[in-house]
């Protein structure tokens, strides 16, 4: 197998699971949070959608800077963020169809104005700055899942609402 299937299977895969929670919020959720220092749940999901967007997105270039290449996706119901996941995915296999083997050994840098957080090839940025981050942050959505009594969908084997 190739990177790039690797990546492809894991995109679609990660993909598919962010859909499952977010088809299950309703816009009377949206501005629902379990503290106020929390995000609501329309900003986490739209974190959520918007890190899969970074696969193309961020990995196309060479280095991101939080400081001034961070435009943060505001969606105004969940069903634009399905749409806009759906959208992701599709652009991410074009670009991930595009590269060659070598370009996820390539250096990547991630920064927060000068100061570099990481500095690692793209396929280590894919997992350690796009997919460990995304997985975290839908963690955190189910549990407001959970929080609202929504039944919680298995991402990785059943839930305790699917046993």
């Amino acid at each position: 197998m190739s990177i790039k299937d690797g990546i492809l299977i894991e995109n679609q895969r990660e993909a598919d699971n962010t859909k499952r929670i977010i088809e299950r919020l309703k816009d009377e959720n949206a501005s629902w949070k379990p503290h106020q220092k929390s995000m609501s749940a329309l900003q986490l999901a739209s974190h959520v959608v918007e890190l899969h967007l970074w696969l193309k997105t961020a990995l196309e270039r060479d280095s991101f800077n939080f400081h001034t290449d961070y435009v943060p996706l505001k969606a105004t119901s969940f069903a634009e963020l399905q749409g806009v996941l759906a959208k992701g995915v599709e652009n991410n296999i074009d670009f991930v169809n595009s590269t060659d083997e070598n370009f996820w050994l390539q250096t990547y840098t991630l920064k927060a104005g000068d100061h570099v957080i990481a500095e690692l090839p793209k396929i280590g940025a894919l997992r350690f700055i796009i997919n460990n981050h995304l997985i975290h942050h839908r963690g955190q959505l189910s549990l407001y899942l959970r929080m609202l009594d929504i039944p919680v969908p298995g991402l990785y084997g059943p839930s305790a609402d699917e046993a």
